[in-house]
């Protein structure tokens, strides 16, 4: 039977797999001199599992064609499949319409001590929670660009949410990326790892600072702003084929141009320009405010409004202000 894209299909086909089959098969027409008709056999040649193949073929799918469009219907159930992860504070995931959702990209970005890398550190634990407490269920791929991962505050947090702290550890992936070359390399590498389906969130902390390092010359912000937009096209590839939450940390570098032209205006802009702007789904900006407190404000979002909230960073990691 030739496969027809319908629901017989979705429930077959692993949901991360999905899209991954999608855009694979024109690799695979090109090979086969743009054959219209291709075994589903060919598909464990570009990285499917054996195994999801059977399930395949016992739904009674034996070949594949691909005209390189798909129904806004399958494109609709595969955004169904997306799921959010809680942010340890039930008013920040209020902002954000449940959590740091995957298949997309979020940025959060701010000037130091606002929590951005504790932010990663709770997000670690509470991806591995039971969805009914906020949680994916899932592994974490975390690739720390500054040396700031502690195993120390995973526990803590862990500790918090009653979890096993050593089981928790055990179900990250720590990556340290040592220049920009080496950090999109890593990123590259996590495909292998991201297709058994058991991750659930990728954090790179922080995406800018090895780029800033090693292209530290205006005579090489083209050559940077290339680098960077590849880098982050593998990352939005990532989220999309294995339906996975992609949670990125940012700098912030002064903007006197805003100051000067508006009273209120912060007076600071995320590192990254254009490019990471575009790149990132969902912007939070996280700053400063009274005694301990910090806020989160959503600046950019395709589904909720601008909205901000006041948070606090415990022993726990983040949780709402009391």
């Amino acid at each position: 039977m030739l496969l027809q894209i319908d629901k017989t299909f979705l429930a077959a086909t692993p949901e991360f797999q999905l899209i991954t089959i999608y855009l694979i098969l024109e690799e695979i027409m090109e090979a086969t001199n743009n054959s219209s008709i291709i075994s589903i056999d060919e598909l464990q040649n570009h990285g499917i599992n054996a195994a999801d193949i059977l399930k395949l073929r016992g739904a009674g799918v034996c070949s594949i064609a691909h005209s390189g469009f798909i129904p806004a219907t399958i494109q609709a159930e595969l955004r169904n499949r997306a799921y959010s992860i809680s942010t340890g504070s039930n008013q920040l995931d209020d902002v954000l319409g449940g959590g740091i959702m995957s298949m997309s990209l979020t940025e959060v970005f701010g000037e130091f001590r606002c929590g951005k890398t504790q932010l990663c550190h709770t997000l670690c634990v509470t991806a591995q929670l039971p969805r009914s407490m906020g949680g994916a269920e899932g592994k974490v791929a975390y690739i720390d660009t500054e040396g700031t991962f502690r195993p120390d505050r995973i526990r803590a947090i862990a500790e918090r949410f009653e979890v096993d702290p050593d089981a928790c550890l055990e179900n990250i992936s720590y990556a340290r990326a040592l220049n920009s070359e080496h950090q999109t390399e890593l990123s590259e590498q996590l495909g292998v790892q991201l297709a058994d389906g058991s991750y659930r969130l990728l954090i790179v902390d922080s995406i800018m600072a090895l780029f800033r390092v090693d292209y530290s010359g205006r005579g090489e912000l083209n050559d940077r702003q290339q680098k960077l937009n590849q880098h982050l096209s593998a990352l939005i590839r990532l989220a999309e084929d294995y339906n996975v939450a992609v949670f990125l940390t940012n700098q912030v570098q002064s903007d006197p141009g805003a100051s000067a032209l508006f009273a209120s205006a912060d007076g600071r802009k995320p590192v990254g320009g254009h490019i990471l702007a575009h790149a990132s789904a969902t912007r939070i900006l996280l700053r400063k405010g009274r005694g301990e407190e910090r806020v989160a404000k959503l600046q950019d979002s395709p589904d909720m409004p601008e909205r901000e909230c006041v948070y606090v960073i415990g022993e726990g990691g983040i949780k709402d202000s009391d």
